[in-house]
């Protein structure tokens, strides 16, 4: 092993020295290193990886750079002195030779595998140069991963380096080593696999991922107490987060009198009262359960039985509409009940804002650690069937409210659009939990169907973010004007796969682009977004991509992946099409009182999402469809989806403002399942087989079955409703 010069001892001793004043850097995983040379390649997130890599590791580290910055006159002599190696593109062979020859000969050399600092914070594409470094060198690469590092005022968050105040000071940063990899099964799939699982490791080390809902929202509501919480988009008043929090500490106090049980019912569409019934079950330390209150009868019935609801939130103008509901045997109406805690709402307001943050927490009780306890129940939307209780844990919303704040990167003026009911796992997560612990401001709205009016809200409190499913985008083409959308800086969509040819006639129209994203009611619900490609700032100038048509975006970070094969669950590369397996902070606990279905999809902390998808390079994650929405005819899986998207390609009318078609499955004695053609629209089938056939449609993916039905089946989510849909191909 190579001997240190005394000029690179000196350096060592004093910069690092100075370093550790700065940064108090956390390493794990050194047992892993190997004892003689190989190749260290870490994720690339600061100015200063560099020197954060160097207070972890145990041995001096030898850094490739770029030859620009090794020969800048201020930073020559110091990078010449602790052994860089500098690279150009024209030299890069040299520059490889040289690092090779210094691992054969015991040393450490980091290569920073995307070749760019992350404008964004996710993972880059990985170029293949350390490949042949680790071939040359017949030596390990090593995965590291540096965490927390985004934020820092040498990273790109907020969209600029160096202006922004320091967090703290220190700056705690955690470093983690991988398990070495031999060079010959060191490629690119496998290496971005491993650095995110480091990446995921690392996340669900953060401690505020211990922390409690009630907390959070405490802490969020308390900054800018002034500040306009919650704007109701039906009569257009407002809360500030201080009055807010006022009103959701007094009916609190009722709660914890009043209701002995565990969980409370809430049935309220999105508004000022479905955040503050939300807020208050949280502060009276219960679990909230958001019922979907759309579902039929027997749906809701199974809902409030597994939850265990003795006691529903709702509001009287609500309840009369709903006349078959079935009401637990306390209901709180909270347009009776608040008018008279006039008193206690002003009190708790004023101590909401006067109180400091940790005498009011000891006041009202709130536990400070809430971490893996259920915090939320959810239902599944039942689309193949019964709904399943899903209990989402502190952890899982604070890791998920976390994560998206990162990939969103909301700005002061920002204002969302709340119309996702809260029974909805995105709108639940996204539209009610994020803006109180991050201060952003709502605009809600009670139905997402209602899209004339909710184009007018947008416009009247010009409403920057909104999220969305296809299903309701459609109706805004067909109810919105242009004008009324142009505040729009963020269109996201998630619930179900968004049709290439929705998504270009929403920008021809509204000039808006659309995002794709993805997420599971298991998943809290977030798992990956794409987001608005960065404009170049001067000519020729090549941009990180943040987006990609077709596919749901990258990984949120603090989330892994794997590919697996859907009938054996073997291990595959990212870069294959099979089920997708997740692991991070975010995913859930397991179903209600479900043991042999948490079995079955969940293992050693990885879940089986259920749905088939892939990886590219650049890590953008494709949904190819759920694997219920698959059909084996003749030994081949026939994906429903793309049949759909092939279908309304050919339709003589055109774009579509609903949905017209579905796909379904049956069964079939000759080939296992045959399809079924749902539609609304009459079909000449001969002609559509015809023109399928021309665009390349195998003849096997063709369905020879037409049922003709008045409207195909949605939920109040947007999402298809596919036992609705089974149901109706069934029929005779």
């Amino acid at each position: 092993m190579a001997k240190s010069s005394a000029a690179e001892r000196a350096l060592y001793f004093f910069g690092l020295g100075l370093a550790r004043l700065v940064y108090r850097v956390s390493a794990t995983g050194a047992e892993h290193l190997p004892a003689g040379g190989f190749l260290l390649l870490p994720n690339h997130i600061t100015w200063v990886d560099a020197i954060v890599l160097m207070l972890a590791s145990p041995r001096p580290i030898r850094f490739i750079i770029d030859e620009g910055v090794y020969r800048n006159r201020f930073l020559h002599p110091v990078l010449r002195a602790v052994g860089c190696i500098p690279i150009t593109p024209r030299k890069a062979k040299d520059a490889m030779r040289d690092a090779a020859a210094k691992i054969r000969a015991g040393e450490i050399v980091c290569l920073f595998p995307e070749g760019e600092l992350s404008r964004s914070g996710s993972l880059l594409r990985l170029r293949r140069g350390y490949e042949v470094i680790a071939r040359h060198a017949e030596a390990p690469v090593v995965p590291v991963w540096l965490d927390r590092l985004w934020g820092s005022i040498f990273s790109f968050q907020g969209g600029r380096f160096f202006t922004k105040w320091p967090r703290a000071v220190p700056y705690r940063v955690m470093v983690a080593f991988g398990k070495p990899l031999a060079a010959e099964a060191a490629d690119i799939a496998t290496v971005r696999e491993e650095l995110l699982k480091i990446g995921e490791f690392c996340y669900s080390q953060r401690p505020v991922l211990r922390g409690h809902l009630a907390q959070a929202c405490l802490r969020g509501l308390k900054r800018n107490p002034f500040r306009i919480a919650i704007t109701d988009g039906l009569d257009h008043t407002s809360l500030s987060r201080g009055k807010l929090l006022g009103v959701a500490l007094a009916l609190s106090r009722h709660l914890r009198r009043k209701c002995p049980e565990r969980r409370i019912g809430i049935v309220l569409p999105p508004g000022k009262g479905g955040v503050v019934a939300n807020l208050a079950v949280v502060f009276a330390g219960k679990i909230p359960v958001n019922l979907n209150f759309t579902s039929a009868r027997d749906s809701i019935e199974s809902a409030k039985e597994q939850a265990g609801l003795s006691t529903i939130i709702t509001a009287r103008i609500l309840a009369k509409r709903l006349e078959d509901f079935p009401w637990t045997p306390q209901v709180i109406h909270l347009d009776e009940i608040l008018p008279k805690m006039k008193q206690a709402i002003l009190g708790w307001w004023i101590f909401g804002v006067a109180l400091p943050l940790r005498v009011l927490g000891r006041v009202l009780n709130l536990p400070r650690f809430g971490d893996r306890a259920e915090a939320i129940l959810l239902f599944t939307s039942g689309s193949s069937g019964q709904p399943k209780g899903v209990t989402l844990t502190h952890r899982n919303i604070l890791s998920n409210v976390s994560q998206f704040a990162v990939m969103l990167d909301a700005k002061k003026d920002d204002v969302m659009l709340a119309s996702l009911p809260f029974f909805h796992s995105f709108g639940c997560t996204v539209t009610l939990w994020y803006p109180l612990i991050e201060g952003v401001r709502t605009a809600s709205y009670p139905s997402p169907l209602e899209a004339g009016k909710i184009a007018s809200l947008v416009e009247r409190q010009a409403v920057t973010v909104m999220l969305a499913t296809p299903t309701f985008l459609r109706a805004y083409l067909r109810k919105a004007e242009p004008p009324q959308l142009r505040s729009l800086r963020l269109l996201i969509t998630g619930a179900e796969k968004l049709p290439d040819e929705l998504a270009k006639a929403f920008e021809a129209r509204f000039g808006k682009e659309v995002l794709q994203g993805y997420g599971l009611t298991e998943t809290s619900p977030v798992v990956s977004v794409n987001l608005p490609e960065p404009k170049a700032t001067k000519a020729g100038q090549t941009v990180q991509p943040c987006n990609r048509l077709g596919s749901t975006g990258k990984l949120l970070p603090g989330i892994a992946a794997e590919i697996r094969d859907a009938d054996t669950d073997r291990k595959g590369s990212l870069h294959n099409t099979g089920m997708l397996w997740l692991r991070g902070p975010n995913i859930f606990e397991g179903y209600l009182d479900a043991p042999e279905k948490n079995a079955e999809v969940l293992r050693d902390g990885w879940f089986k999402t259920g749905d088939i998808g892939r990886f590219d390079e650049d890590g953008f994650l494709y949904i190819e469809g759920r694997l219920s929405r698959f059909s084996k005819i003749g030994g081949e899986m026939v994906p429903h989806e793309t049949i759909e998207h092939k279908i309304v390609s050919v339709l003589p009318n055109g774009e579509h403002s609903e949905r017209v078609i579905a796909i379904v499955g049956v069964a079939d004695a000759a080939k296992g399942e045959a399809l079924v053609l749902l539609t609304s629209v009459d079909l000449d089938l001969p002609r559509l087989r015809a023109a399928l056939s021309e665009i390349g449609v195998p003849n096997l993916w063709i369905p020879k079955m037409v049922r003709r039905v008045d409207a195909i089946p949605v939920l109040a989510s947007g999402k298809l409703d596919l036992a609705g849909c089974k149901a109706l191909a069934a029929e005779k």
